[in-house]
């Protein structure tokens, strides 16, 4: 028999702070849902941060129990965790315990919370620019507007949004394991194995969070209250998915790809685990990417690879991606069956029927939208002198074929000159002079076509948890 480590009597009182502490759990089992962002469909009301923050406060000062569990078993990791660890402390905010976004931070802007405003501050996590915070536990940081002047979003300012814990692994450690009673068989590549025996491709798309403006919503809805910032426009490279699962052999009855990354699940919540429909994963510009903006991927976005999915919602698309699983039957696992949801036929047809159900379905393609990035709504413009109005446009791959902007509520539209089309998968640049002859308030707004036909929508689509946002955006400026 193994002798146990020495145990401290701060361990003890760590240890027995958290036992005491769990004793809280079924009575928070509905704050505890949104604050790991499970972003559940049926989810309706308010919440009240200050409660919450007290009720959890004994939660929060105890250490993480990946701490208590590696000083008493004097390891840092243990099972399956060989081949990867977390990053824990960053900013001095980061830990392996509960984890609770959307509750303690919330969002900035007009038309958010009182209390989600006052807590949206600029913060730099390691390696990238300020971002502004939305969560500590796990990361959720979005990219402030004005970096969206670039046509591809830098590196160090692209958002940041996991679930769980960051994964930190090392690039000759990592494997990727291809399985499932899908494939004929079964495939275990490493970084470098997989780079070599497939052909290299890059595409370039908008990478956006399911919940992007969800801050925005009135009345306000659960989870976390992002602003305009929860997206970034990057040129993705790497290898086709399909090129990998077709050398494994795809079965006659394949139906989906589920993906699972090296986040651990939270201390009380479920593996963050996806699937795709097979016609998606066999698209040729859906990746396994290394790159992004031709640098390896940061650790906050997913390295050392991550699954690319153009055109939907970024949930699908898995970081730090270890294992792809071809089933036969539709995966029932939380993050598929019960968050991520909209009701059905709301925002037409999923594409996605094997996740269909009678009441709802995935949300998967992201819908067309644009966004005024200069100058920055409450600008004071110069009467009588001509300025420059910049934004972008994009949608779920059809490609944006124009964008209008009117000056009297609605009234009249004139086209905004493009700019150049980068792909369809892609937000595509936009530009409009205008030259203010009235002092006083001006409104401006903007509105996205898209080739398919489909254009932004005047009034919000009200779902229960905060999806697809695509409102005509309107922005007040001051004429002096």
């Amino acid at each position: 028999m193994g002798v146990s480590p020495a145990r401290s009597a701060s361990d003890d009182g760590a240890a027995a702070r958290f036992q005491g502490s769990l004793t809280l759990l079924p009575a928070l089992f509905g704050a505890l849902a949104i604050g790991l962002s499970l972003e559940l469909p049926g989810v309706g009301g308010g919440v009240d941060p200050d409660g919450l923050f007290a009720a959890l406060q004994p939660l929060r000062e105890f250490p993480s129990w990946h701490q208590i569990r590696r000083r008493r078993n004097g390891s840092a990791h243990g099972g399956n965790m060989d081949r990867r660890r977390f990053i824990l402390g960053s900013s001095g905010a980061l830990t392996g315990g509960l984890l609770l976004p959307g509750i303690f931070n919330a969002a900035s802007g007009e038309g958010l919370p009182a209390g989600a405003v006052a807590s949206g501050i600029l913060d730099a996590l390691p390696g990238k620019q300020p971002l502004i915070k939305r969560s500590f536990r796990p990361p959720n940081y979005e990219t402030p507007v004005s970096f969206y002047r670039h046509a591809f979003t830098p590196n160090d300012a692209f958002y940041v949004r996991w679930h769980t814990q960051v994964p930190e692994i090392a690039r000759a450690q990592w494997r990727l394991r291809i399985s499932g009673p899908g494939v004929k068989s079964e495939r275990e590549f490493t970084y470098e194995a997989l780079r070599r025996k497939f052909k290299t491709t890059e595409v370039a798309a908008v990478n956006q969070c399911s919940g992007n403006r969800r801050g925005f919503f009135s009345p306000h809805v659960p989870g976390v209250q992002w602003g305009y910032g929860a997206m970034g426009n990057a040129v993705w490279s790497g290898v086709r998915l399909k090129d990998v699962l077709e050398d494994a052999g795809l079965s006659a009855g394949a139906l989906e790809v589920v993906g699972n990354g090296a986040e651990a699940p939270a201390l009380s919540g479920p593996d963050f685990v996806k699937s795709l429909p097979m016609w998606k994963a066999l698209d040729p510009e859906t990746l396994i990417a290394f790159e992004m903006n031709g640098e390896p991927l940061p650790t906050w976005n997913g390295f050392p690879a991550r699954l690319v999915v153009p055109g939907w919602t970024a949930t699908y698309w898995i970081k730090a991606v270890v294992e792809l699983t071809v089933s036969d039957k539709p995966f029932d696992g939380f993050w598929m069956k019960t968050a991520y949801r909209v009701p059905k036929g709301m925002f037409g047809a999923s594409g996605f029927e094997s996740q269909d159900t009678e009441q709802n379905s995935p949300i998967t393609a992201i819908k067309v939208n644009s966004l005024v990035v200069d100058p920055e709504p409450g600008a004071v413009l110069e009467r009588g002198k001509r300025a420059e109005v910049l934004g972008i446009a994009w949608d779920g791959g059809s490609g944006i074929r124009g964008v209008e902007v009117s000056l009297d509520g609605g009234a009249t539209w004139r086209d905004a000159k493009l700019g150049r089309d980068l792909g369809r998968y892609s937000w595509r640049q936009w530009r409009f002079a205008i030259k203010p002859e009235q002092a006083g308030a001006m409104t401006l707004m903007a509105r996205a076509r898209a080739r398919d036909g489909s254009t932004q929508v005047n009034a919000l689509i009200h779902n229960p948890a905060g999806y697809h946002h695509n409102v005509v955006q309107k922005v007040d400026y001051h004429v002096a």
